[in-house]
C-alpha cells in the first residue's frame, strides 16, 4: 500500500494532474481504500487476516509494478519545495519526527480513553466473546483495517517527500521490518495486547540496530536475519507466556 501511494503520489505529482495538496489528498484516500478492501474480504468474506493481507500485498504490489512499469519519477519531476519537510524541523526537532510523535500520542489516547479503542483490543484478544457482550465485532475490524490504510497512504506521501526519486519498487521489503518492530514492541502476535507507544519504540529500536551495522561495516543483509529471529523469538515468547496462564488458569480452576 505504501509503495502503491508513493508512486501514485509522485506520478500525479510529475504530470501536473494535481497540486500538492491535491496529490497529498489523493494518496490518502487510495491508503483508505486499499485498507477498506483488506477489510471487506477479513469481515465480510471472512479470510483470515494472515492470509487476507498477504494476498493483498502482492496484488497491490503486482499492481504497482503494472502501473509504474520500468518508469521511475525523478527528484526534478516533483513541485520544487515538496520533499523539504524530510529536511526541515521546529525548535530543532524533524518535523517527520513530530508527525510521528502526533500519530502515536493521538492514536494512544484514542486506543486508551474511548469506547471504541477499547472494543478493538477486546475484538483482538477475543472476537467471539467480544460478538456475546455486544460489540460490533465485523466493524470494529473493517474501523482497523481501514484506519491501518490511512497510515499506510500517509507513510507512501512521506516515502516520497523522503526520498524524491520513486519508482515501482517504492517501499518493497518493508513488511517484514514492520512485523518485526511490533513485536519487538510488545504487541502480541494474537491480537489484543501492546500499544503504539510499543510499537514506536520497536521501530526506534531496529533502526538503531540499522544504524549499528553501518557503523562497524556489516552487510544489511543481516539485517533482514535479525528481522527474522526477531520475530521467531518473540511469537516463540509469546506462546510460552500464554500456555503458561493458560495453565495457571487451569489449576485455579482445579482447585
Amino acid at each position: 500500500m505504501t509503495g502503491l501511494v508513493a508512486y501514485a503520489v509522485a506520478r500525479t505529482l510529475e504530470l501536473h494532474a494535481l497540486d500538492p495538496v491535491g496529490a497529498i489528498a489523493m494518496g490518502l484516500a487510495i491508503g483508505l481504500l486499499l485498507g477498506m478492501v483488506n477489510g471487506f474480504i477479513v469481515t465480510v468474506m471472512k479470510v483470515p487476516a494472515i492470509v487476507a493481507t498477504l494476498g493483498t500485498l502482492s496484488i497491490f504490489r503486482g499492481i504497482d509494478y503494472l502501473v509504474a512499469g520500468p518508469h521511475q519519477v525523478p527528484l526534478a519531476g516533483l513541485p520544487q519545495g515538496f520533499t523539504d519537510p524530510a529536511r526541515s524541523d521546529i525548535l530543532g526537532i524533524p518535523i517527520f519526527v513530530l508527525v510521528t510523535i502526533v500519530i502515536v500520542v493521538a492514536g494512544s489516547a484514542f486506543l486508551r480513553s474511548t469506547r471504541f479503542g477499547r472494543q478493538v483490543y477486546a475484538v483482538g484478544s477475543n472476537p467471539e466473546a467480544a460478538a456475546i457482550m455486544g460489540i460490533p465485532s465485523r466493524r470494529v475490524t473493517f474501523f482497523a483495517f481501514s484506519a491501518c490504510g490511512l497510515l499506510a497512504g500517509l507513510a507512501g506521501i512521506l516515502w516520497v517527500m523522503e526520498f524524491g526519486t520513486t519508482n515501482g519498487t517504492a517501499a518493497t521489503g518493508t513488511s517484514l521490518a514492520v512485523i518485526a518492530a511490533v513485536v519487538v514492541g510488545g504487541v502480541s502476535t494474537l491480537g489484543g495486547s501492546g500499544t503504539l507507544v510499543g510499537a514506536a519504540i520497536g521501530a526506534l529500536f531496529l533502526g538503531f540496530i540499522a544504524n549499528a551495522l553501518i557503523l562497524v561495516g556489516l552487510s544489511q543483509f543481516w539485517l533482514q536475519a535479525i528481522y527474522g529471529l526477531v520475530i521467531l523469538v518473540a511469537i516463540g515468547g509469546d506462546a510460552l507466556i500464554r500456555h503458561s496462564v493458560r495453565r495457571a488458569t487451569t489449576r485455579s480452576v482445579a482447585r
